[in-house]
């Protein structure tokens, strides 16, 4: 058996990501946070496999809604006795547990499958500034970029796009 650790280790790696929340909206927050925990930024990335990442985010109480969700939105779940239906406002879940609208954001982001929990649990979501897994942090989101993302090929003059790239635009 080889004791050389070969590149498929190397890329099964997993990175901290740290990501402020202050002033960024909560549903492209969700997003980018749900690509990285599946670990599709990723060239190994499988559908089957959970290779993603650790992501630590700050400032949950200051995250942003578009629209009239500060007023409109409702949070329900049930307590499994008759007439259990329980429903809270947008207002006040941020108040009593901010991270927790950003916990279920991103829950709902991700597939429904037996991975679900488990990437859940590499999210890690803090109210204010304070973070104790800072020093593990490898790549923090400075522009909202998911690290190793790379932008989209521009075609110079003479070159032409090929047929699949052409009808993904």
């Amino acid at each position: 058996m080889s004791q050389i650790v070969g590149n498929t280790a190397l890329a099964y790696h997993r990175a901290w990501h740290h990501v402020d929340a202050r002033d960024r909206v909560l549903g492209k927050l969700a997003a980018r946070i749900a690509l990285v925990l599946m670990g599709k930024h990723k060239p190994i990335y499988d559908p089957g496999v959970d290779c993603g990442d650790y992501v630590t985010v700050t400032n949950s109480r200051a995250i942003v809604t578009t629209g009239q969700k500060q007023t409109q939105k409702v949070y329900r779940h049930h307590t499994m006795y008759p007439g259990g239906l329980k429903e809270i406002p947008f207002k006040r879940m941020m108040e009593k547990k901010p991270e927790e609208i950003i916990r279920k954001a991103v829950s709902g982001m991700l597939p429904k499958n037996k991975l679900r929990e488990r990437r859940l649990e590499r999210l890690y979501i803090f109210e204010d500034e304070r973070n104790p897994f800072a020093s593990n942090v490898l790549q923090r989101w400075q522009d909202g970029q998911v690290p190793g993302s790379r932008p989209q090929p521009s075609f110079g003059i003479g070159i032409r796009p090929t047929l699949y790239q052409r009808t993904k635009r």
